[in-house]
């Protein structure tokens, strides 16, 4: 018995009969290797290329423990943190896993000189460890992202601040770039039966970001009526804040790259848009120097679009290119919400702006376990919607984080691990159909 025999049980719909097959004793993942994190040292950042240190690799099957789940993945998503763990910045990712193999005999498994990356993935549960009862084998799942162990008191009233927090397939090993994946029973949810693998798989880790960073009260809490500045709205965070924001009856202000981009988020329902890009914003003269005057003028051209408003939230994650401008642009008494530094995370702004106009800066990550579950809930019911633009597969992972390195792409960039082809995994026929237009409206973007 091999992966493939797993693989054709979830193709012919058998998956209740999938807990009785054997598990192979290796699988295939894409991997880092410790021996190369000096590869790209004195190149540049945007020169370093995911293609030469994205590996798909054979490595050992690890067996769950208490509280864990093996699962088969069948499509995973490309996130930036795995074209940080790709070019080693801000550091080689082995740090994590030293640090995480410190913590228990359990968590030792994880400092290997290879590491599984991905902190996405559509599958089906093979295996559980003792104390896990909610899932059984064979049930069909996606998977978030959260990992913590919940033994100090930090994380009980909001599992993000747990002491040893961390971002599974980032900070952890054995992540969802592979055909098996190892990931705790509590990472796992129900997948929205009415979408494909590749679909499902996308949305976990940008759709509950941005829920959090945008929707709830540990972020920017946004009300009906609020003006909402989106930095890369068509990308895989702002894909996902643009449908919260729309939803949630705000006035979202959609920042774009070019042309092609500003039509998707025109698209989505959205009327005020700067093609960033055409507009010609330069916000820092030289590497060293920003320029105050180009703060004014990309406000003046928010208020402008907002009939003289200016925003009440700004959804930050590009970093230090953007960061000074919407610290500027945000209204007084206005929230600056951060997730994310893409462009660099050594941010720089005008504190009078801040301090003098009572502005705040909320630094958001990820999401609690409660958050990632009512993120999934919104997918499931079709409110929010996948922004799967491209899928590669797994072979080729390193040019599907080029793209996402290089910003070539819109929405997300999925990747197929387990499943031949995309188009499969559909459960809900009748409830695709309602919503089909909105599934594929970043298809081929």
């Amino acid at each position: 018995m091999t992966i493939t025999d797993i693989r054709d049980a979830i193709l012919t719909g058998e998956t209740a009969e999938v807990g009785a097959l054997p598990v192979p004793e290796a699988y295939r993942g894409v991997t880092v290797h410790a021996d190369e994190v000096a590869m790209f040292d004195g190149i540049p950042s945007r020169d370093k290329d995911p293609r030469k240190s994205l590996h798909v690799d054979e490595v050992p099957t690890p067996e769950p423990g208490p509280g864990e789940a093996l699962i088969a993945v069948m499509a995973s998503a490309i996130n930036y943190n795995t074209v940080w763990t790709s070019i080693f910045e801000p550091i080689p990712t082995f740090k994590f896993l030293q640090r995480y193999g410190r913590l228990s005999p359990l968590a030792k498994r994880h400092d290997q000189p290879y590491h599984v990356v991905g902190s996405d993935a559509a599958g089906v549960v093979l295996r559980t460890g003792p104390g896990v009862h909610r899932w059984q084998p064979g049930d069909e799942i996606v998977a978030h992202c959260l990992n913590v162990e919940l033994e100090g008191p930090d994380g009980h009233n909001d599992t993000m601040l747990d002491s040893d927090q961390r971002i599974w397939g980032f900070e952890t090993n054995f992540g969802g770039l592979a055909e098996l994946a190892l990931v705790k029973a509590n990472q796992l949810m129900p997948k929205p039966d009415h979408l494909t693998w590749e679909e499902a798989a996308c949305p976990g880790l940008v759709n509950s970001t941005a829920y959090r960073q945008l929707v709830t009260t540990n972020g920017a809490n946004l009300k009906q009526g609020d003006v909402v500045l989106i930095w890369g709205a068509s990308g895989g965070l702002g894909s996902y804040a643009t449908q919260f924001a729309l939803n949630g009856g705000a006035i979202p202000v959609c920042v774009v790259s070019s042309p092609e981009k500003a039509a998707i988020v025109r698209r989505m329902g959205v009327e005020l848009v700067i093609d960033r890009t055409a507009e010609g914003y330069r916000f820092w003269r030289d590497e060293n120097t920003q320029d105050p005057k180009e703060w004014q003028r990309f406000g003046a051209r928010i208020r402008e679009l907002t009939g003289g408003e200016d925003p009440d939230i700004v959804f930050e994650h590009p970093g230090r290119e953007t960061f000074g401008a919407s610290v500027y642009a945000a209204r007084k008494g206005g929230t600056i919400v951060t997730c994310a530094s893409t462009s660099g995370y050594l941010h720089q702004y005008d504190n009078r702006y801040l301090w003098m106009n009572l502005k705040r800066i909320i630094g958001s990550h990820f999401a609690n376990y409660r958050e990632s579950w009512e993120a999934n809930r919104l997918i499931a019911k079709g409110l929010i919607h996948p922004t799967l633009s491209k899928t590669y597969p797994m072979t080729e992972t390193g040019q599907a984080a080029l793209d996402v390195h290089r910003n070539a792409h819109q929405g997300k960039v999925g990747v197929l691990c387990l499943a031949p082809e995309e188009g499969l995994g559909v459960r809900d026929a009748e409830k695709r159909s309602k919503h089909i237009d909105r599934i594929n409206l970043f298809r081929g973007a």
